[in-house]
């Protein structure tokens, strides 16, 4: 009998979970969501229910993917039948792993996860942290879950997810914005606006391709000729002091995701107003 994995809130990234799950065959998936027409886009074998205490009930796994304002009300309610020896997941950006032991109760076993939007098609990263609870069955278990949308690395705090929130959870609007306006700039040079974009992505795709396997600062070289049109854009990067307006950039995503778990971890129920689901 295959292992139940549930998950609370039938979101985007819900969605792209369960849905890459189920082509594998290896659990049975439940939805808990209010909405219809969220249910509606899953598809057996994926189950859906409005009740979040029957889907968590008996999953080896409950993934909460609800909005961050309110987790905590969702985990009071489902709190009572959450045992020991359940995984409980929390997606929600923004909120600490001892808020969520705190509302839960002692000795529940709980991983919180920071992922991005590329694993909504399968390409993404996320940042995991346990608490002393999770056994190594459970890091696997929430490795083969969270694993459905990309690549999975195991932080030791929150605070290191607060930097992974900034540099990978913030990170592909970062790299949106560079395509935006190169996109821009080809076009400005003439080019079709639907070309511009073509040669941007493939090219970034294809950077990022290489950068798995080689150290980026090289490549650079490799790629700059003295005197030639790489060299002259790079020193036009550098006179605009490109490191430091990146690096003044994830500074503030960091303190600004410190800043919503000092919020998070603040009163119950006095959640941080309209922070929304995502970095």
């Amino acid at each position: 009998m295959n292992e139940r994995i549930a998950f609370v809130g039938g979101g985007n990234m819900a969605h792209a979970l369960a849905t890459r799950l189920a082509g594998v065959g290896t659990f049975d998936l439940v939805v808990s969501e209010p909405l219809a027409e969220q249910r509606a886009r899953f598809e057996p074998p994926i189950t859906t229910t409005v009740d979040n205490v029957t889907a968590v009930r008996d999953a080896a796994a409950v993934v909460l993917a609800v909005k961050p304002q309110v987790l905590e009300t969702v985990v009071r309610e489902i709190g009572g039948v959450v045992r020991e020896g359940q995984l409980v997941v929390s997606i929600a950006a923004g909120v600490p792993l001892a808020s969520v032991e705190r509302w839960l109760g002692n000795r529940r076993s709980v991983v919180r996860c920071m992922p991005n939007t590329p694993a909504l098609v399968g390409a993404g990263i996320s940042g995991l942290v346990a608490n002393a609870a999770v056994s190594p069955r459970q890091r696997r278990l929430a490795e083969a879950v969270l694993g459905a949308g990309g690549e999975v690395v195991w932080f030791d705090s929150d605070t290191d997810l607060d930097v992974v929130t900034a540099l990978s959870g913030s990170g592909p609007a970062y790299f949106f914005a560079v395509i935006e306006a190169l996109e821009a700039a080809g076009a400005r040079l003439g080019l079709a606006p639907e070309t511009a974009r073509r040669l941007v992505v493939a090219t970034a795709d294809g950077a990022a391709k290489m950068a798995r396997d080689d150290d980026p600062a090289e490549l650079r070289k490799r790629v700059t000729s003295p005197g030639g049109t790489t060299e002259r854009a790079l020193s036009i990067l550098a006179e605009r002091s490109l490191p430091e307006l990146l690096d003044a950039a994830v500074e503030g995503a960091f303190q600004r995701s410190r800043e919503l778990a000092r919020e998070f971890a603040g009163e119950p129920g006095q959640p941080p107003d309209g922070q929304q689901q995502g970095a």
